[in-house]
């Protein structure tokens, strides 16, 4: 079948050159060449593609553009992202699968609801901020204040798997969910595995490091074990996911123990406050 092309509105942006965002549908995949486009002209176009039919979209030379996949709904909807994709990635995304074939910017999953984000590279800092559900793998390193204030809720329990190692932060202020760090695909082999201040302000959900950390890095609002039978009953089908999405070894993955992080109290700050 031939390609049937479609070509979004191109409003005037001050400072940026305009390119209009050309879909070209083929069966139900959508393929869009985003160099040049501004970000609200290619988050236009998306959408259009979706409503046009389209499971799939492809994403040609992406290159800092943000929102993409922003409040997208439904489970057989797919964003493929070939290049760098901006801030706030699949932020308050509800439903769909978002795979980047390279690396990502600061934000991803912020306040995202349902779906699935995997990043075949490294990924910045806030990843996850706020985030209700979901699931969100990152093959390589990440940033600072990863997993931020995530939460749950009944049966919506946000995951993230980060492959590689993180800054400081890791886990702050998290509410619920789960947050698991490998350490193993990294380009700092000789920095620590999490930076300090881990689990700072913790009051829900856990965190599981394959390996062990200092007493230095942790906050003191969390408690420290090592993983058990149990733990590791409930992480090996996320890690088998999280291989299988990104081609890798599950063996490789458990030859190491996993260090458990869990908040001490669910109110670590209540004696600051006055009521």
């Amino acid at each position: 079948m031939s390609a049937e092309k479609m070509t979004t509105r191109s409003e005037p942006v001050q400072g940026y050159r305009q390119v209009a965002a050309t879909v070209a549908m083929e069966g139900d995949t959508a393929r869009i060449d985003a160099k040049d486009v501004y970000y609200r002209q290619l988050n236009e176009a998306i959408r259009a593609a979706f409503e046009a039919g389209a499971k799939t979209v492809v994403l040609e030379n992406v290159n800092g553009q943000r929102y993409i996949g922003t409040g997208i709904s439904g489970k057989d909807r797919r964003i493929e992202i070939h290049g760098t994709p901006g801030n706030d990635l699949a932020t308050f995304m509800d439903g769909p699968t978002i795979e980047v074939m390279g690396n990502a910017q600061d934000g991803v999953g912020n306040t995202m609801n349902a779906g699935t984000v995997v990043i075949h590279g490294d990924a910045g800092d806030v990843l996850g901020y706020g985030m209700r559900g979901g699931k969100v793998f990152i093959k390589g390193d990440v940033g600072y204040r990863v997993g931020i204030h995530m939460k749950a809720y009944e049966n919506l329990v946000p995951i993230m798997v980060c492959g590689g190692k993180a800054r400081d932060f890791f886990g702050e202020y998290m509410a619920g969910g789960l947050l698991i760090l490998l350490g193993m695909f990294t380009q700092f082999p000789e920095q620590p595995l999490v930076g300090g201040f881990l689990g700072t302000g913790m009051h829900g959900g856990a965190i599981f490091v394959r390996g062990q950390v200092e007493e230095w890095q942790t906050g003191k609002e969390v408690g420290v074990f090592e993983a058990d039978a149990e733990d590791m009953g409930r992480l090996t089908p996320i890690l088998a996911e999280y291989c299988d999405a990104l081609g890798l070894s599950l063996d490789d993955v458990l030859a190491e123990p996993f260090t458990k992080l869990v908040p001490v109290s669910h109110r670590p700050y209540g004696k600051l406050y006055a009521y």
